[in-house]
């Protein structure tokens, strides 16, 4: 098994994606999990569950939930997409981000 901690929507230099903005901020949280999983040798087609941890959770944030991981999961050709456990926080470490991610994933 290969837990990935909590991602957040930071490209490669550490600079956040998306702020603002919920649907660019889930892509980027999937493409940064895809990266670490490819690092440990596996793929998003591994991945078992994701856990959302979402700010201010409420109803009216879900389309643009979706629509984040619809894009992502197109980037990456993951069909379907994994469980998901959601999860309303008050606040993330940084305050601009939105949305952290972990995964956990099964590797043959």
């Amino acid at each position: 098994m290969v837990f990935i901690a909590g991602q957040v929507s930071w490209d490669a230099e550490g600079v956040t994606v998306g702020e603002g903005d919920l649907a660019a901020q889930v892509e980027r949280c999937y493409l940064n999990i895809a990266s670490a999983l490819a690092e440990a040798g596996g793929s998003f087609d591994d991945v078992a569950k994701l856990t959302f941890y979402v700010v201010d959770r409420t109803a009216d944030k879900m389309p643009a939930l979706l629509e984040g991981v619809n894009r992502a999961a197109a980037k990456l050709g993951v069909t379907p997409v994994p469980p998901v456990t959601l999860i309303g926080v008050a606040a993330l470490d940084v305050p601009e981000h939105l949305v952290e991610i972990e995964a956990t994933a099964v590797l043959d």
